[in-house]
């Protein structure tokens, strides 16, 4: 079952870039923001981690961590964090734990072909790990804006 707002903040793990564990159950006792994207390097996921990056110390001001998640591989965000000077946390996940508890995991068509692929997606959690938004079939120009307005609205 996909998360609802007002569900927990799944006991999921992911793996950091450095390949050690990331246990999403961790990041309660503060706001957290999660999103998911479909690949790095490609034009919109490196705007939305750029963006990220560039408003990260006022999502930390606001007591918030922020984590992107895709499934490219902790080399791969590696290289794609040091080639953008990313300062935003990411990580990988490793089968469809994390896509089907988030409900991410969808079918999209583009140029009249149908597929499955990661729909962008973000999810806001209060410090209770208790979801407060999501953000479904995301557009990138202003969205992490809007994600710290959120934010900011909960205290």
């Amino acid at each position: 079952m996909t998360i609802q707002d007002g569900a927990l903040l799944p006991a999921i793990d992911l793996i950091a870039p450095d390949g050690s564990a990331i246990h999403l159950a961790d990041y309660a006792g503060a706001p957290f923001v999660l999103y998911f994207y479909p690949k790095d390097d490609t034009p919109g996921c490196t705007n939305e981690a750029k963006d990220f990056s560039r408003l990260l110390p006022e999502f930390e001001a606001a007591g918030a961590k922020v984590l992107g998640v895709s499934g490219d591989t902790p080399a791969k965000h590696q290289k794609f964090t040091a080639k953008y000077e990313l300062t935003v946390p990411l990580a990988s996940y490793e089968g469809d734990e994390a896509l089907t508890a988030f409900g991410v995991w969808v079918e999209k068509k583009l140029y009249g072909k149908t597929y499955m692929g990661v729909d962008r997606s973000t999810f806001l959690f209060d410090s209770n790990g208790v979801l407060v938004r999501s953000w479904r079939k995301v557009r990138v120009p202003g969205h992490a804006d809007e994600v710290l307005l959120a934010l900011r609205a909960l205290a």
